[in-house]
């Protein structure tokens, strides 16, 4: 049974209902689950937002980095490009936490060279030079040395997910995959460093999106990669993607540095069981206020 969090006035436009449920772990029904999750609490044109790490986790599209054999490029990822590059001029120039930089001078050299060993071969070079989420490839809220990779059928998993709700529960609702990584506003163009988004929303660049919109200091909020239902144009998706993103919470931490401090371990040393006593929210409902004046 999901649990429900209370409504959070994230702007005068929308309001949110973030859905408590238990972890997803690989081989999870999450389509029953979002159903059964949903039953009661969804109304007639709501938006329902699903984590796209939530998915990708409960569909087996992880991957154990510990079976990952590191080359020389990723090494020298590892050892210079994350240790320099990014813990001083790249760190300054993106105007990032001091924290974040702290932890970059000790970048784990021999994880770290799996990890950019994969985004390499997944995601290609200007990817692998990103400090995290390289082509949307994320190792937050999973165990050991497991990370998540990005959706490659998004649109037809909400596609899906939205019949069955409109099936089961005889609700014409509107079904968005979000993703925590950035789009960046420029005026009205908006661009994000992941492979996959919606239309209106260009992926490109890799690491030099990212540089841009972070020295630019651009607007950024959370990517919806796919969307099933009515149609919505990119700002307006991009406004339910945020505020579905802070009603959501961060899980077990923001990144797999803040999941390992808080459960006191390694970074390769959270299990399953841990991330099950976290409190986790892959399902938001965002309603418009609108309907409700």
């Amino acid at each position: 049974m999901a649990l429900v969090t209370k409504d959070k006035p994230v702007s005068k436009d929308y309001q949110t209902i973030a859905l408590v449920t238990g972890y997803w772990r690989p081989g999870e029904d999450y389509q029953q689950q979002i159903v059964n999750a949903l039953k009661g609490k969804v109304h007639e044109g709501d938006v329902v937002t699903v984590s796209e790490k939530a998915i990708s986790t409960a569909t087996g599209n992880i991957v154990d980095e510990k079976l990952v054999k590191a080359k020389l490029l990723a090494r020298l990822l590892a050892r210079f490009w994350m240790r320099v590059a990014w813990a001083y001029p790249l760190g300054t120039l993106c105007r990032l936490r001091r924290r974040t930089v702290e932890r970059f001078k000790v970048y784990p050299f021999e994880e770290g060279s799996r990890h950019k060993q994969l985004a390499l071969e997944k995601a290609g070079f200007f990817q692998a030079l990103m400090h995290g989420s390289e082509g949307g490839i994320d190792g937050s809220n999973l165990p050991y040395s497991y990370v998540s990779l990005p959706l490659r059928n998004a649109q037809q998993i909400a596609e899906r997910i939205r019949e069955s709700l409109q099936n089961e529960l005889r609700k014409v609702v509107v079904v968005m995959i979000v993703d925590t990584d950035k789009t960046y506003t420029f005026r009205n163009f908006h661009f994000t460093p992941r492979p996959g988004s919606i239309c209106g929303i260009r992926s490109v660049g890799g690491i030099l999106a990212y540089l841009m919109g972070r020295f630019l200091k651009l607007r950024m909020r959370s990517t919806p990669i796919a969307l099933s239902g009515f149609s919505l144009s990119a700002e307006t998706a991009l406004q339910i993607a945020e505020a579905a993103n802070k009603a959501r919470g961060y899980g077990s931490g923001r990144n797999v540095w803040d999941m390992a401090e808080a459960f006191d371990v390694a970074l390769t040393e959270v299990t399953w069981e841990m991330l099950d006593k976290v409190e986790h929210k892959p399902i938001v409902i965002v309603r418009s206020r609108r309907k409700n004046t």
